[in-house]
């Protein structure tokens, strides 16, 4: 089962409607480093990376072009640029690193693209999908190892579906 998901904040999982934050780059086949774009294509959710158990303060995620590490994990500070993983917000409480310019990496494509919570507001990511702390633990407890964040261009429509139980109330008036 993969995660649908479509232009301008929704997802399809299991036939039910969720809503999600993208990044405030829209969502782009050319994705670049620093265009706060949301990359369109399909990608693996690789692991689940989780606070406290996983994420330590020193956690973060290389996003230098130039550097060998570019879009891996490293331990701050690093000498590079690097994303701090380990944020007061919350929102990398629980994190799902996608399977974008990883094999091989392309230094300038574009790196720490995760499935991660939204903000109460649905503020935009930097290139990210996030959820609703719900329907993110719903995701992660019923997908399967094969299971994609599949993300459709800005022309896609989303389809119907049920309404998430995390918002309470239909997106369908709102597409």
């Amino acid at each position: 089962m993969d995660l649908l998901v479509y232009a301008p904040g929704w997802a399809l999982w299991d036939g039910e409607r969720l809503r999600c934050a993208l990044g405030r780059g829209g969502i782009r086949a050319d994705k670049r480093e620093g265009d706060s774009a949301t990359p369109a294509g399909s990608w693996p959710m690789r692991r689940l990376l989780y606070r406290p158990d996983r994420l330590a303060p020193q956690d973060g995620w290389c996003d230098d072009p130039a550097d060998p590490v570019y879009n891996r994990p490293v331990r701050l500070p690093y000498a590079a640029s690097a994303e701090r993983l380990w944020r007061e917000d919350g929102i990398y409480d629980l994190i799902v690193p996608l399977g974008y310019n990883d094999n091989p990496v392309l230094p300038g494509a574009g790196s720490a693209i995760f499935l991660h919570l939204a903000r109460p507001d649905y503020a935009p990511t930097e290139g990210c999908i996030a959820l609703a702390p719900a329907d993110l633990i719903r995701v992660l407890t019923t997908a399967e190892t094969a299971s994609r964040v599949v993300v459709h261009g800005p022309e896609a429509r989303a389809p119907g579906g049920r309404v998430s139980a995390a918002r309470g109330r239909s997106a369908r008036s709102r597409s």
